[in-house]
């Protein structure tokens, strides 16, 4: 073990919650995810700029859950290697330079490498975070911090869809203009506001960061971590993807008025995440979290998709999928510190679920397009709920190992 290792592995545990660098973190979350809803906010503006298909444009917004379902685990592993903090500040700029780029691009080619070079930053942020939440908090604080967290996509997304006005004003090319100056700016200030943040036991061990990846690898709770998270995200994106224009058809509204209800809908997110904390923080346990939300889930999508229930209605289950459906990542990041065998190897475990979570986002709205087009929106309720069930059947997999560290 070199001798830096013997000081991250005899780093004593904080006394307090560092608050001021958990919002830095959580913060560097929101910012990033604004880089995933500023692709859906201009592909339309972009569209017409570089002149393409819509079936090409959309690589836009797949680039970075394709990048997430192929390259999580290895940029986990990474961050285990250089540590999080390094880490996180290095995600920040790589979306800062990407986004530069993407301003600049005078093709959709040019714009997709770009576009890649943001989506490797962003995992970098998403997979190392977590490591630095457990360095800003104690034990005491850990679940409503971790709540906090979660709150990062959400969040960021309907914050960047509430902005939808400003893009009549900077354009598209403006908009990347914006937040690359904005990730760079935050890359600075997170660096300074986290500097006295001690690594986790483990990160930065030169000698055994390949062996905890492996130890990772064959962990079926690192891969239970990723089933539920897979399952989440396939059954939202299946919905939420496609939301504007199920409340067109639902509530007959303008599309302008579906975008604005659906951000509403993406918010009551953040505000489920914090709910979700909350309950882990009063005593229930993880195994009845994840079965209440995934049985709410399934329950919301039949009333959305298949009853014949007024608009109005339809609209408030979509907001009561969201709110519930967000306990599910809460619960996820809360577990994942538990269920690392090694202190040193929560990167690869974040990262091995956040593989879950990204194949989930290509194969939901794939599944739920594919279904519709052939059947139509009232069948798609029967795969999701059939996912649903499933992670349900499953949710008790990893107990004893969770009740054993609570």
């Amino acid at each position: 073990m070199t001798a830096h290792a013997a000081q991250v592995a005899a780093a004593p545990p904080v006394a307090e919650t560092d608050r001021i660098a958990l919002s830095l973190v959580v913060g560097a979350g929101i910012v990033s995810a604004f880089q995933v809803g500023k692709a859906t906010l201009a592909l339309q503006a972009l569209r017409m700029d570089l002149d393409v298909a819509l079936s090409a444009a959309s690589w836009v917004l797949s680039a970075f859950a394709l990048l997430g379902a192929l390259l999580s685990v290895a940029v986990g592993a990474m961050s285990d290697r250089l540590q999080a903090r390094p880490t996180v500040i290095a995600g920040l700029l790589l979306q800062a330079v990407g986004s530069a780029l993407g301003a600049m691009a005078p093709s959709l080619a040019s714009l997709l490498a770009a576009r890649a070079l943001e989506g490797l930053g962003f995992l970098a942020v998403t997979v190392a975070a977590p490591a630095l939440v457990v360095a800003a908090t104690t034990v005491a604080t850990r679940r409503p911090a971790f709540a906090a967290w979660a709150m990062f996509m959400p969040l960021g997304m309907a914050m960047m869809m509430f902005a939808a006005p400003t893009l009549g004003a900077l354009g598209w090319r403006g908009l990347w203009w914006a937040n690359a100056a904005l990730l760079a700016v935050y890359a600075l200030v997170l660096g300074l506001g986290t500097r006295d943040l001690r690594p986790i036991a483990g990160q930065g061990n030169d000698r055994h960061w390949r062996h905890g990846l492996r130890v990772v690898l064959a962990d079926r709770g690192a891969w239970w971590l990723a089933g539920q998270f897979c399952a989440y995200t396939a059954m939202f994106f299946a919905l939420f993807g496609f939301l504007p224009t199920i409340l067109e058809a639902r509530l007959v509204v303008a599309g302008s008025a579906a975008g604005m209800l659906s951000a509403i809908a993406v918010l009551a997110g953040a505000a489920g995440c914090l709910a979700g904390g909350a309950l882990l923080q009063r005593g229930l346990g993880t195994t009845q979290l994840l079965r209440g939300s995934f049985a709410t889930l399934a329950l919301c999508t039949i009333g959305i998709l298949v009853l014949p229930l007024p608009g109005e209605l339809a609209y408030l289950l979509c907001l009561l999928f969201s709110f519930v459906g967000a306990f599910i990542p809460v619960a996820i990041f809360d577990a994942a510190p538990r269920l690392a065998r090694q202190p040193g190897t929560l990167g690869s475990v974040v990262g091995l679920a956040t593989q879950g979570n990204n194949a989930g986002i290509v194969l939901g709205p794939l599944l739920a397009g594919s279904v519709a087009g052939t059947a139509g929106w009232h069948w798609v309720a029967l795969p999701l709920a059939l996912i649903a069930l499933l992670a349900m059947g499953t949710a008790a997999v990893c107990r004893p190992r969770l009740e054993a560290r609570r």
